[in-house]
């Protein structure tokens, strides 16, 4: 792929990339601790089920989460840990079930989580165009983790996110500058900076590197982010009207979520415009 870069379908072999809540036994509303602030509206212990989530793992007011001072569930993304973790790693058993089969749930499944976002990154790192001269590597990064995916809840508690991501990522970094090494414009570097409230309005971000880049608030309407690397890019409250971000690299639904944009906001065919734009 030369010129035109598809988002991944995100899958790999037969595993959704994207959270399927209908599979998964209301994980990320029970296993993380919430603080009663900006984003949730009350204070939730570790490992307790938040009240709003019902018998049946469904939330309860899930069509009303912003309304009801919940926008920080509107945003989150397990990149489809929580379906893996409940219908694969514990062939169907419930939390609820059994003290032992919540604690190695529960245990489990933030190493998930992040062992599934590095399988997310990886596969569209594979789409990427003039990435062909580490696609054998990629693949084989994408395999190890996906391994470790399928081990016992165990062992996938015991797993060392953070060497795996320090494997991960200069093969994420070579895949960035390989696919925007031609990008037309001036393919700024913008990795880690502080742009939050920056009035980047119609600005020309083709190729720019914005990984970790704290976009919070920044004036992005009519800019041009095709090729822009948005890995980890903090994007709360960004105004994307406008914008296109058809072909932005490494954008993920949740960073679409936490931004604000509208009908002219160009997004990429694979990822869903927020209802609440």
């Amino acid at each position: 792929m030369s010129g035109n870069h598809a988002h991944p379908t995100a899958t790999t072999g037969q595993r959704t990339l994207r959270a399927d809540c209908a599979n998964c036994f209301g994980l990320c509303c029970t296993v993380p601790a919430f603080s009663a602030s900006a984003d949730f509206a009350i204070d939730k212990p570790a490992g307790q089920p938040c009240p709003n989530l019902r018998t049946d793992h469904r939330c309860g007011i899930h069509t009303t989460l912003r309304q009801r001072g919940f926008p920080g569930c509107t945003v989150y993304d397990c990149f489809g840990a929580g379906q893996h973790l409940s219908q694969v790693t514990f062939t169907g058993h419930d939390w609820r079930t059994s003290p032992d089969t919540a604690k190695k749930m529960f245990a489990a499944f933030p190493v998930m989580r992040d062992l599934h976002e590095l399988l997310w990154y990886l596969t569209e790192a594979l789409t990427l165009p003039r990435t062909t001269p580490i696609r054998d590597a990629l693949t084989r990064a994408r395999d190890t983790i996906e391994a470790l995916t399928n081990e016992t809840p165990e062992t996938i508690a015991r797993t060392d996110v953070t060497t795996q991501r320090m494997n991960v990522n200069p093969l994420l970094q070579k895949a960035s500058e390989l696919a925007r090494a031609t990008t037309p414009g001036p393919r700024r570097d913008h990795r880690g900076a502080d742009l939050i409230g920056a009035k980047l309005k119609g600005a020309d971000l083709r190729g720019a590197n914005l990984r970790g880049a704290y976009l919070i608030g920044t004036d992005l309407r009519d800019a041009n982010l095709t090729m822009a690397d948005l890995t980890g890019a903090d994007t709360r409250g960004s105004d994307l009207r406008g914008a296109d971000l058809s072909r932005t690299i490494f954008l993920t639904q949740a960073q679409l979520d936490a931004a604000r944009g509208d009908t002219t906001t160009k997004v990429p065919a694979t990822l869903t415009r927020p209802t609440h734009w």
